[in-house]
């Protein structure tokens, strides 16, 4: 071969090489989306703070919205979702009873938002009067967090006061005749005005703007046996794309993502 023809050879290869190195993209990976549940506040906030983190190791993260308690497991439950993030252990008891083929398994911890009452009406507890109206959530699990919170603050006795599936049944002592309106969870900070007294989720009460540390006449305690989990389904649990969302979640950027935000009204749990 001449020593030009091996120099336009040299060239022609060089350019190829060039125009491979272009065109190939920087890194290949397989992108997997998860489909996850949350409620607004503080859930979807928390899932949108980690997105860019997760698109980088490959996760599409897509963040359903719901309002209410319902919908979020029964979406998962029917496989629609891959996941959800808006409930404690104690609901997930209480759905899996009435719901038949339950498939969602609890994956990680990751805050508590302690539970609180409230009033448009008075400012200290001491000035609850007798017979006042007392609006708490009507879902099982709710509900007797709220009947234990009450019973802490001597305002009711309950026959356990360790019962977490505690009911109005179970009330043996009620010295200042309490009357009691169960309602939907979400809709509780929207008929403060018209009771005395409310126990509201924090993250509803948040939604509100309500401040659960500096608003409330009472608050649970840090040993809340209620802390907020990831959930996902059964045949899912294992994948990589969730053990990269559980990472995310409690990682030290998580931790300080919620204690700067919500400033003790959520709590992180790991």
């Amino acid at each position: 071969m001449s020593l030009n023809l091996k120099r336009r050879f040299s060239l022609i290869l060089a350019g190829s090489l060039a125009a491979a190195a272009v065109f190939a993209p920087a890194t290949v990976f397989a992108v997997e989306t998860l489909h996850i549940a949350a409620s607004p506040v503080p859930h979807a906030e928390i899932l949108e703070f980690i997105k860019p983190k997760l698109a980088k190791e490959g996760v599409d993260l897509k963040v359903k919205v719901f309002t209410d308690y319902i919908q979020p497991a029964v979406q998962v439950n029917e496989k629609h979702l891959d996941g959800n993030f808006f409930l404690h252990q104690p609901y997930l008891n209480e759905f899996k009873k009435n719901h038949k083929n339950d498939i969602e398994v609890p994956i990680a911890k990751v805050h508590v938002e302690p539970f609180a009452a409230y009033s448009s009406k008075y400012k200290k507890l001491a000035d609850l009067p007798d017979g006042a109206t007392v609006a708490i959530p009507n879902d099982p699990s709710n509900s007797g967090r709220a009947l234990l919170l009450l019973a802490k603050q001597g305002l009711v006795k309950l026959k356990d006061p360790k019962n977490i599936s505690a009911t109005q049944k179970d009330i043996i002592e009620n010295p200042k005749k309490l009357k009691f309106k169960e309602l939907e969870a979400a809709t509780l900070p929207r008929v403060l005005n018209q009771v005395d007294l409310a126990l509201i989720n924090t993250n509803y009460a948040i939604e509100a703007k309500l401040n659960p540390v500096k608003d409330s006449l009472f608050i649970e305690d840090a040993n809340s046996p209620y802390a907020n989990l990831l959930v996902a389904r059964e045949d899912n649990k294992n994948s990589p794309a969730f053990k990269k969302l559980v990472a995310a979640l409690n990682s030290p950027e998580v931790k300080k993502f919620i204690e700067e935000k919500y400033k003790g009204a959520v709590v992180p749990a790991f």
